[in-house]
């Protein structure tokens, strides 16, 4: 029986313009794989919370304190909760709530000759990490975007000297989830 891969387009949801990934996954992968997926495919650091929702299901990393009540991630595969057409989402950083919207586009078998997770396509860089959500991401675009903005200079520094909104490289995401997923 061959390998089943799942094309899945991510994308952040309230960002405008759009900023999303399309890649390929290992049916097999558990819910934590998806995530470490989504961290490197974006651009994301990992240092903030998250979890996903499924059918009205919470899962992510169980809370010692039982505070958050979420299913185990490590005990739930990609193929068991999603197919072809499925949407659900994923929440990174409860204080700034970057929610994206997974789609499964495609449930296909794997390529013999490639290795995955691949990253195949996508656009524009992934916000920077504590902007302040979607709001903070626009605001972010409207200084960097407005030489006489009052904001510019402060959030240029903030973001970094090499912060380009437009930039993303599939090849460079790619190398990332084979390196960390």
């Amino acid at each position: 029986m061959s390998r089943q891969i799942f094309q899945l387009k991510v994308s952040l949801v309230g960002v405008r313009p759009p900023v999303w990934r399309r890649v390929l996954v290992p049916g097999g992968y558990t819910l934590d794989r998806v995530h470490r997926v989504v961290q490197h495919a974006m651009g994301w650091r990992d240092c903030h919370l998250h979890s996903f929702e499924i059918d009205g299901h919470q899962y992510g990393e169980p809370d010692p304190d039982g505070e958050l009540a979420v299913r185990d991630e490590l005990d739930v595969r990609l193929d068991a909760v999603v197919d072809k057409g499925c949407r659900f989402q994923y929440v990174y950083d409860f204080g700034d709530w970057w929610e994206h919207d997974l789609l499964v586009e495609d449930v296909c078998a794997a390529d013999a000759d490639e290795r995955y997770p691949v990253c195949v396509d996508g656009e524009r860089a992934c916000p920077p990490e504590g902007v302040g959500g979607p709001t903070g991401h626009a605001v972010l675009l409207a200084a960097l975007a407005d030489p006489e903005h009052p904001e510019r200079r402060a959030m240029g520094e903030w973001a970094s000297a090499g912060f380009d909104p437009a930039a993303f490289d599939a090849g460079r995401a790619t190398t990332l989830l084979r390196r960390f997923c």
